[in-house]
């Protein structure tokens, strides 16, 4: 393909569309944060698939690592088919959709209402059902997403739950970081991962690796692989990978390992070690001088939310990856955009 791709016009409108998210409803989700530090619920449970539960289990670590509150996924299906009873009273539930149609999304976040939850939805389309259902909304304001692949939408949802964390906990220096997210992820963007496209794009197989928030981000990275450039990419915590998946790492595996400096830094940098020294073909995202096997990206100030900025390089390097393996990352032959559930 010689022209841009959706794909990668809609990751570059990624900084706009966060910012437009801040200036519109900055307020709303101070308010909604507020709403939360008043209810104290004991427990939160997060309703999403695909790529936007990639964006919920991101706020299940930011919300227990800041406010030592458990957050629990949900199978939608428990409400959707099994027609479950739920007992969440005093409890928040976050939806997290794109378009916000899918059927047992919404289902869920009616059932978790009606067992005496706050719902909260994070989604694109406002007026869509998961929108006008929940108690409280959080638009995206992302744009029309056109690539089947979701890349700005997902970096606003990750964002935008992440600037709810800092309002709910009133944590003034997150706060101002993820308010500081739009030109992290400018920064991220004029990076060049070019050097490590080869060896993925012949690669059968490859491991995305993190720890704490960067475990999702992981399993957001190897969906991209899959999704775009039919490349078998699993994702696996750095303290996981030491298991049952290292029996695979032969010499010349491929592995992307995110690698911000937040606690989990030397435990990841024994991970990373030990890969390397078994021969796998590592490639460490992180912010240094250059080197071999090191994939750069600027810290976005506050590590945290280091590993969004290393999604927004990231998914530049999986749409470059997806078309030197011949395929087009906005229309994957089996998927589609929108994919309703029951």
């Amino acid at each position: 393909m010689t022209e841009m791709t959706a794909m990668a016009a809609e990751i570059r409108q990624a900084p706009e569309a966060l910012a437009r998210f801040f200036e519109r409803h900055g307020e709303t989700v101070a308010r909604i944060g507020a709403r939360m530090r008043a209810l104290r619920p004991p427990v939160i449970v997060t309703c999403a698939r695909g790529s936007s539960d990639n964006a919920a289990a991101y706020f299940k670590y930011l919300s227990e690592i800041l406010a030592g509150t458990p957050v629990a996924s949900i199978g939608p299906s428990v409400a959707s088919l099994y027609g479950a009873r739920l007992q969440l009273e005093g409890a928040v539930v976050v939806s997290v959709s794109q378009s916000g149609q899918s059927p047992d999304i919404v289902a869920l976040q009616a059932a978790a209402k009606a067992a005496g939850a706050y719902a909260i939805a994070v989604v694109n389309v406002a007026d869509s059902p998961l929108g006008l259902g929940a108690d409280a909304t959080l638009p995206l304001e992302a744009g029309p997403e056109l690539s089947v692949a979701a890349t700005k939408s997902f970096l606003s949802s990750a964002a935008v739950l992440a600037a709810l964390v800092a309002e709910w906990t009133d944590d003034a220096g997150l706060r101002t970081a993820t308010r500081a997210l739009p030109d992290a992820f400018a920064r991220a963007l004029e990076v060049d991962w070019s050097d490590a496209v080869a060896e993925f794009a012949r690669a059968k197989s490859a491991y995305v690796v993190g720890r704490g928030p960067g475990l999702p981000i992981a399993a957001e990275a190897a969906l991209k692989l899959k999704e775009t450039a039919m490349l078998h990419a699993e994702a696996f915590s750095g303290a996981e990978v030491m298991h049952g998946p290292l029996q695979l790492v032969e010499p010349g595996f491929p592995i992307i390992a995110f690698h911000p400096k937040d606690r989990a830094h030397p435990a990841m940098s024994e991970t990373n070690a030990r890969l390397k020294a078994i021969g796998a073909s590592l490639y460490v995202v992180e912010d240094g001088p250059a080197a071999p096997g090191r994939l750069l990206c600027p810290p976005s100030g506050e590590p945290l939310l280091d590993p969004l900025a290393m999604l927004a390089a990231f998914y530049q390097f999986a749409e470059a990856v997806a078309r030197a393996r011949g395929h087009n990352p906005d229309r994957p032959t089996r998927l589609k955009k929108v994919t309703e559930t029951l």
